[in-house]
C-alpha cells in the first residue's frame, strides 16, 4: 500500500510539473513565426491589390514579391525548427530531469530508510518498547560491554595520594567519609566501576539513612560505569532516591533519561517539561532538557508546546559588582531586584515559575509577610490553572508558608 500511494503521488507530482513547462513550449513555439507569416501574406495580397488599382508600377510590384517571399520563407523555416525542437524538446528535458531526482529520492530512501519494516501502530510500539524495558542487562553484563574510556594522565603526587587513599579505605572500610572521597576520586579518574564500588559500600553502610543525593549519585555512577545504559540495578537505587525525595530534580531529569531510552516519550515528556518550568536556569539538566523539549513534545503528541522562555536574572556585571559590595549594599541590591520582579508581574503578569521566585525571593530578604500576601493573590490568579498553581505552591512549601 505505501508503495502504491508513493506511486500514485510520483505521476501527479511529475504531471503537475511538466503540464506548465510543455504549455509554455507550446506557446512559445507559434507567435512568433505563425505571426509574421500571416502579416507576411497579407502584404503579398496587398501588393497584388496595389497593382490591380494602378498604384505600383509592374517592376515595383516584382521586387515587392521577391522579398516579401524572401521573409515567407524564413517564417516557413522558424515555424519548422519550432515545431521539431520546442515543445517536444522542454518537455523530454523535463522528463529526464523528474527522472533523475525521483531516481535520487529512490536511492536515498533505500540507503537510509527502512522499505521493509512494517506498519507499528501505537499499541505495537508501546509493546515492543514494554519487551526492550524488560530485556535490559543487569549491571555486570553491562559493565562487561560498556566501553573502556581513556585513562586521563594523573600528575605523579596525586596518582600517590589516591593510592594512599585506597589502603586507608581498604584499612577502615566502615569510614563513610573515606569511601565517598574515594569515589569521588575514583569517578574523576575515570574508574567509573571502582566509584560505583565505592559508593555502594557507602550506602550499605549508612543503610536507610542514605540520603536522596548519595542514592541519586550511586545510580549516576552506575549508569556512568554501565556506558550510559540505565539498567534494572540503577532504576532500583534511582527508585529508593526518589521514594527519600519524590522532588528531587537530578533523580527526575534521570527518570526522564530512563523513559527515553525505552522509547517512551510520552513519560519522559511530562517529566522534563515540570524539570524545565521549574528552573533554575543554571541548573546542569536545563541545557540538554532545554536542546531536546521540542523534538520531545513533537513525538509525546503535543506538538504545540512551547517550552518557557529562560528566566531574566542578573547580568555578568551586576554578579562581579555585587562581590565587591559590603553586605548591607548587597541587600539593597537583591531588594531593588525584587522590587523589579514584583512589579513587572503586576504590569504585566508572569509564569508561575516568576511568581515561585518572587515568593522565595521576598523570604530569603526578610519579608515573610509580604511573601504570604504574594502567595495568597498566586492562589487566585492561577486558580484555574492547577499545575501552574502547584509550582507556586512549591515555593510557598520550601519557603515555610504553608503547613
Amino acid at each position: 500500500m505505501f508503495w502504491i500511494i508513493c506511486a500514485a503521488t510520483t505521476i501527479i507530482v511529475g504531471l503537475a510539473i511538466m503540464a506548465p513547462l510543455l504549455r509554455r513550449g507550446q506557446a512559445a513555439a507559434e507567435p512568433a513565426a505563425a505571426f509574421d507569416l500571416r502579416v507576411y501574406r497579407d502584404q503579398l495580397r496587398e501588393v497584388e491589390r496595389d497593382l490591380e488599382r494602378g498604384v505600383i508600377a509592374p517592376e515595383d510590384a516584382e521586387r515587392l514579391r521577391t522579398e516579401i517571399g524572401r521573409k515567407v520563407l524564413d517564417a516557413d523555416r522558424r515555424m519548422a525548427q519550432a515545431a521539431t525542437g520546442g515543445a517536444g524538446g522542454r518537455g523530454l528535458l523535463a522528463v529526464a530531469l523528474l527522472a533523475m531526482l525521483f531516481a535520487g529520492a529512490a536511492a536515498l530512501y533505500l540507503r537510509e530508510g527502512q522499505p521493509g519494516r512494517d506498519d507499528l501502530p501505537i499499541a505495537r510500539r508501546i509493546a515492543l518498547a514494554e519487551a526492550a524495558y524488560d530485556s535490559r542487562p543487569s549491571q555486570a553484563e553491562a559493565e562487561a560491554e560498556a566501553p573502556r574510556p581513556q585513562a586521563p594522565e594523573v600528575p605523579a603526587d596525586y596518582a600517590s595520594l589516591i593510592q594512599q587513599l585506597r589502603e586507608a579505605v581498604a584499612k577502615n572500610p566502615d569510614d563513610p567519609q573515606g569511601l565517598a572521597l574515594l569515589a569521588t576520586n575514583e569517578m574523576r579518574l575515570g574508574n567509573m566501576a571502582a566509584a560505583r564500588e565505592a559508593q555502594q559500600r557507602l550506602i550499605d553502610l549508612r543503610g536507610d539513612d542514605a540520603t536522596a543525593g548519595e542514592l541519586v549519585r550511586l545510580s549516576a555512577l552506575m549508569i556512568e560505569a554501565a556506558g550510559g545504559v540505565i539498567t534494572p540495578d540503577a532504576e532500583g537505587v534511582l527508585a529508593r532516591a526518589l521514594r527519600k525525595d519524590p522532588a528531587h530534580p537530578q533523580a527526575r531529569y534521570l527518570l526522564g533519561m530512563l523513559q527515553l531510552q525505552n522509547d517512551r516519550p510520552d513519560r519522559a515528556f511530562p517529566v522534563w517539561r515540570r524539570l524545565l518550568e521549574e528552573g533554575p536556569e543554571d541548573a546542569p539538566w536545563i541545557a540538554p532538557i532545554r536542546a531536546a523539549i521540542t523534538d520531545l513534545a513533537w513525538l509525546a503528541g503535543q506538538p504545540d508546546y512551547v517550552p518557557p522562555a529562560p528566566l531574566p536574572g542578573p547580568d555578568a556585571q551586576a554578579m562581579a559588582a555585587a562581590e565587591d559590595m559590603s553586605p548591607e549594599d548587597r541587600q539593597q541590591m537583591i531588594a531593588g531586584m525584587v522590587s523589579q520582579l514584583e512589579a513587572r508581574l503586576a504590569q504585566q503578569g508572569g509564569t508561575p515559575e516568576e511568581w515561585a521566585r518572587l515568593i522565595s525571593s521576598l523570604v530569603v530578604i526578610g519579608n515573610a509577610d509580604h511573601a504570604r500576601e504574594i502567595w495568597t493573590e498566586a492562589q487566585t490568579r492561577f486558580a484555574a490553572q492547577p499545575e501552574a498553581l502547584d509550582i507556586v505552591r512549591q515555593a510557598a512549601t520550601q519557603a515555610g508558608l504553608t503547613q
